[in-house]
Formats: C-alpha cells, structure tokens, sequence
C-alpha cells in the first residue's frame, strides 16, 4: 500500500483531528506570548499594572483609613478594607512570580495554584458582600462578621478546589500553546457553568426590588449594591457566552474571556473599594448597606416669643423689681444664646408677691433665723 502511494508521487494524510484552538491567534498570543526576549508576558504585564496601580492608591490613603478605622464601631469596613488589601498583594504576587518562572511542569502548576489563591480571595468578597448585604446587613456585629466569614471561606475553598483540580489534573487541551499549557479555569464546560451560575445569582439580586419579596424582607436601599451587582452579572454573562463559543471550537470565544478575565482580575478590587468604601473614607462615612430611607426629623419649633411680646414682658419684668429685671437678666445671658427657651421662660416669668426673689423674703431670713 506505502509502495502505491508512493508510485502515484503521493502520501497518506492523517485522519482529521478536533478543531484545536490553540493555533496561533492573536488572542491566543496574548496569553503566552512574551515581550521581546525576555521570558515577561504581556498577559502578566497588563495584569500586573493596574493592581500596582491600586495598590499604589491604597498606599496613599492608608493613613486616612487607619485614622477612619480608629474612630469606627463598624467590624464590615474594617473587614472589606483588609480583604481588598490582600486581593492587590495577592494579584501583585501572582503576576510577578508567572513573569519569572519558566515553561517547565513545576513552574506551570506553581503558576495555576497562584491563580487560584487569588481567585478564591476574590470569590470569598464576592460571596461576603452579597450575603452582608442580603442577610446580614443590619447585624454589625464580630460574631456576624466571623460566620459570614466562615460561610464564604468554605464556598470559596470548595469552588477553588474543584477549579484548581480540573485546572492541574485535567487540562483542556484546547487551551494550550506550543508547550505551555495555558490556565484555563478550570476548563470550558466548568468555566460555562461557573459563569451562568454567578449570572443568574447576580440577576435575581438585582431585580429583588422589583418583586413582591421587598415586602416581606429588608433590602438594601444603596444603589450602589445594584450596581456592583448589575455590573458583575454583566461580566458573568459575557464571560459564559465566551465560554459556549469556546465549547463550539469557536476561536472568537477566547478573546471574549481574555477581556473579561482581565477586567475581574484587574478592577474587582477597585470596584468593591468604589462602591462600599469610598463612602467610608470620605469625609462623611456612610453606612454600608442601610435598609431603610433615613427621615430627617422635624424641625423644633421656635419658642422665643415675637419681638412686640418680648418688649412688653421685659417691661413687665422691670416694672415688678430690680431683683427679677437682675433674674432676667442673668437668664438671657446665660441661656438665650443657648436656645434653651424653657429655662429663659422659667427664669424670667414675673416675680409674685412672696416668692423668694420678691422683697417680701425678708421674712423668709426671720423665719430662717
């Protein structure tokens, strides 16, 4: 049969493989591609820059927020203020040790549990803010703090767990290059579930206030937890439909991921201090989820008497005696610049005979005597 083949000048193809999307692309060489000779990618380098960035920033305003949190009861702002804070180490790290590993087995599982260290921070403030902000809100207390804690550390850990095991265990192969094997979270079909999961979960959140539920259960009333939620959904609905055109060998799909793996990786912590702290920090503090409309009280009325009134009682006072007139006197002094109006009434109110302030306590002292 090969002598055949070769008598007709020609060769045996192999069979047709899969589709595999790791030929090269332009958002395929995003990922592993490095900057000029240097074992740097540009993948690392943008994920790098803004968490510096941020990073930066919270330098920056660290004294204020160390003055803000000296002077606060609350445990949540002190709590979300730490999580961020590790969320930009962790990211810091993560990029700059894949910058300086290389393409060897060791290194690309040192590189994918890096991944996933930080992506379980950043579920375990996903998961915090929304059950603080559903369940929890209300209850500023440590032991509230500590079990939502708990609660979210062990979500988070199971869902890295399971990534990071599909990740090191069960690469995609159609999410690897040359002979790097790219972090593909975890796989195609789990990164499509994951991300519908987390956009039906971020939808119902922001459509609560539009369903009978408001009536029957307190709510946060800031806008800003909507929109944090409204724009996380959002992510997770692009990031799942990536994911379904990587699932069909579409090539397309992977350049929908890379944007919105870099846009979480690379703002979520800037859009958690946004949204909860920048409030916080700012030179009113405001309350991190508020359940219901603050009314301002009314007014208290004006108690000083009109001006035609108030001359026709001065009067009178002076009028009654030179002690009372010293009585009022010493009232107005003492009280009317204080608003204190009840007093200023009691204290000046004409002077009887046989009160103590009138000349018949004369006979007060004999009595005393």
């Amino acid at each position: 049969m090969a002598s055949l083949q070769e008598a007709n000048g020609s060769t045996a193809w192999p069979p047709p493989t899969a589709s595999n999307i790791s030929e090269p692309h332009q958002c395929l060489l995003l990922l592993y591609e490095d900057i000029g000779s240097s074992r740097v990618r540009y993948w690392d380098l943008l994920l790098l820059i803004p968490n510096v960035l941020f990073f930066i920033f919270l330098l920056w305003k660290l004294p204020l927020a160390r003055a803000k949190i000296r002077v606060t009861s609350s445990p949540i702002f002190i709590t979300f203020y730490i999580l961020v804070f590790v969320v930009a180490l962790v990211g810091i790290a993560r990029a700059v040790v894949s910058m300086t590993v290389s393409a060897s087995d060791a290194a690309t599982v040192a590189d994918k549990i890096l991944w996933e260290i930080t992506r379980f921070f950043l579920l375990a403030i996903e998961l915090s803010v929304i059950i603080l902000g559903l369940a929890f809100g209300h209850l500023e207390s440590k032991s509230s703090i500590k079990r939502v804690l708990a609660i979210t550390t062990v979500l988070s850990l199971a869902y890295s767990v399971t990534q990071g095991t599909l990740e090191i265990l069960y690469p995609d192969s159609h999410l690897s290059a040359e002979d790097f094997n790219i972090y593909g979270h975890g796989g195609r079909q789990f990164w499509l579930v994951s991300s519908c999961f987390f956009f039906l979960v971020y939808s119902l959140v922001v459509i609560l206030p539009k369903t009978p539920l408001k009536e029957r259960v307190s709510l946060p009333s800031r806008r800003s937890f909507y929109v944090y939620a409204g724009i996380l959904a959002t992510l997770n609905l692009l990031q799942g439909l990536g994911s379904a055109l990587l699932c069909a060998n579409i090539i397309v799909g992977l350049c929908c991921v890379d944007a919105t793996t870099f846009l979480y990786f690379s703002f979520f912590a800037p859009l958690i201090y946004v949204a909860f702290l920048r409030g916080f920090f700012g030179s009113e503090p405001k309350i991190l989820f508020s359940y219901k409309c603050q009314v301002d009280e009314a007014e208290e009325p004006d108690m000083h008497l009109p001006q035609p009134y108030a001359v026709a009682r001065r009067e009178g006072i002076e009028s009654a005696g030179p002690a009372c007139a010293s009585a009022a006197n010493y009232s107005s002094t003492q009280f009317d610049s204080a608003g204190v109006a009840y007093l200023d009434d009691i204290a000046s109110m004409p002077c009887h005979t046989g009160s103590i302030n009138s000349t018949d306590s004369e006979r007060w002292k004999a009595i005393n005597a």
